[in-house]
């Protein structure tokens, strides 16, 4: 029977089409062979797994697999492993977090079946595959055992081919993942077989057309990639791949950077002079944040409206002089001049500063447009590449679609963000709906309301900021004290000592 291939580059025809959930990835050609002992048994146990109904269950598979594998590990595990060939490493590193035994040689083996298994026919291929089901199965193994097996290397060959890919083509070049994921795309096209009828763009589909998505030409009319596929459908190994490709690349991380890359989320308080920036740090927290509504309050200015840029750098210099890791939230960076900005950036690191908030709000309640925000984004990072820029988008406050986000988030990441910012998002699905497509790490805004430290691990947020929360505490908790006891009312006014606030100005060399 003769099937008709469709051919869509339209950005909003291809993301229809990668969400359908009848369009399913075309399966390697499913030509046979003896269970356990060639490609062709591979491709053809893969192929039942990659339509209709299977393809669900191949996907919770993989889900599975990949599920207990913290991407923070692969990245450091792939960085510190023997210099071998991409392709090698990556297998292996991926082997060794799965546990199969001797990850070395299955990394040698599942390379020789990449070269052939999607098309082509090779003897030490077929003899590769023989040796990967020994290695993985036990002898006289079920048909259940064989597809398990048939499923694991499958994942490791994707893997391999794909992750490779993305670090050849980011290699020879400095820009940030997500500007190669748009520009560069890796996987330039993507073929889907229709497991039922359905209709993209108005276009009738019948069962067993091919699908033909041009991502290059998609990607150059919106920012936000497709190499990875679209939600609800994002390739379950999207995280782990870039993981395993920055740390391939071996890209410098600052202590502070490193930090958005641990198993559980940075939790970020926000400090609004020294002494609470001081007894935040005494606590253990790993880095401190400063508050523009506690800046500008303390003096008696509005936040958000440009007045405070020499409080906060005054702020920045005392905070310096401590011994603790320090980001400055820097409202719009008090100006619409991206080399004023830049330099305001340069002096808060001069300062001691491991990072910088920019929002992309105004006084007038507008957002600013996004080729300037992007613009202060990319002139802060060329003139201060160690400082990070945590790019912050106020559509969730401001009320714009969700779209409109993560079109934002994408050009700042884009033009070098290194983590972005969302406060009033708190919604579940709106959080993983941006983690599935972001390169670089989400901060979101705690609320107590919202989802727990644990739920925003899970759904891939990597740090949580408290915003003016304490300092707004502390002011209602100053003034609950001070009526309670003109009141002659019972209060709890437990306090830290004289003598230990005047240790937290001293603690650290501050006058």
């Amino acid at each position: 029977m003769t099937h008709t291939m469709h051919e869509f580059d339209r950005y909003g025809d291809v993301r229809a089409a990668l969400a359908d959930p009848a369009l399913v990835p075309e399966p390697p050609t499913a030509d046979g062979g003896q269970a356990g002992t060639s490609v062709a048994w591979l491709r053809a146990t893969v192929a039942r797994f990659s339509s209709g109904e299977s393809h669900r269950r191949r996907r919770a598979l993989v889900e599975a697999e990949l599920a207990g594998l913290e991407p923070v590990t692969l990245r450091r595990a792939v960085a510190a492993g023997p210099e071998e060939e991409v392709r090698v490493r990556v297998v292996r590193t991926l082997a060794e977090a799965l546990g199969m035994p001797e990850p070395g040689a299955v990394a040698e083996a599942v390379t020789v079946v990449a070269g052939v298994y999607f098309g082509g026919a090779d003897a030490a291929a077929d003899e590769a595959v023989a040796r990967l089901v020994a290695q993985l199965v036990p002898e006289r193994a079920d048909e259940a055992s064989l597809e398990a097996a048939a499923n694991r290397i499958g994942l490791l060959v994707q893997a391999c081919a794909a992750t490779a890919a993305l670090v050849e083509a980011a290699a020879d070049s400095d820009v940030p993942l997500a500007r190669v994921l748009r520009e560069v795309p890796p996987v330039r096209t993507m073929r889907r077989v229709a497991a039922r009828a359905t209709q993209v763009a108005g276009r009738e589909i019948a069962e067993g057309d091919v699908v033909l998505l041009d991502l290059a030409t998609a990607n150059r009319v919106h920012p936000v990639p497709l190499t990875f596929g679209a939600p609800p459908r994002v390739c379950p190994g999207r995280v782990h791949a870039l993981a395993l490709a920055d740390g391939l690349l071996q890209r410098p991380l600052t202590a502070f950077a490193r930090l958005h890359h641990q198993a559980t989320p940075l939790v970020l308080p926000n400090a609004w002079d020294y002494a609470s920036a001081a007894a935040l740090a005494a606590q253990g927290f790993q880095a401190i944040g400063t508050t523009s509504l506690g800046v500008a309050a303390a003096v008696g200015l509005p936040d958000g409206a440009a007045a405070t840029v020499e409080e906060t750098l005054a702020l920045a210099r005392r905070l310096g002089r401590g011994s603790f890791l320090f980001t400055v939230d820097a409202e719009g960076g008090f100006s619409d001049d991206p080399e004023e900005v830049a330099e305001l950036a340069r002096r808060l690191y001069d300062a001691g500063a491991a990072g910088i908030n920019l929002e992309d709000s105004r006084p007038d309640s507008t957002l600013a447009p996004v080729a300037l925000h992007a613009a202060k984004i990319a002139a802060v990072k060329a003139a201060v590449p160690a400082l990070f820029v945590n790019a912050r988008t106020d559509t969730y406050w401001l009320g714009h679609q969700e779209e409109e986000t993560a079109a934002r988030l994408a050009i700042y990441e884009q033009a070098g963000a290194d983590g972005v910012f969302v406060p009033g998002l708190s919604d579940p699905d709106g959080i993983a709906a941006l983690t599935s497509t972001l390169v670089v790490p989400l901060n979101i805004l705690y609320t107590p309301t919202g989802p727990t430290l644990a739920d925003l691990a899970a759904l891939g947020v990597r740090r949580v900021s408290l915003g003016s929360l304490l300092y707004r505490r502390a002011l209602a908790a100053a003034v609950a004290a001070a009526t309670a006891v003109r009141d002659d009312r019972p209060t709890d006014l437990t306090s830290l000592c004289y003598t230990e606030v005047q240790a937290l100005g001293t603690s650290d060399g501050a006058p």
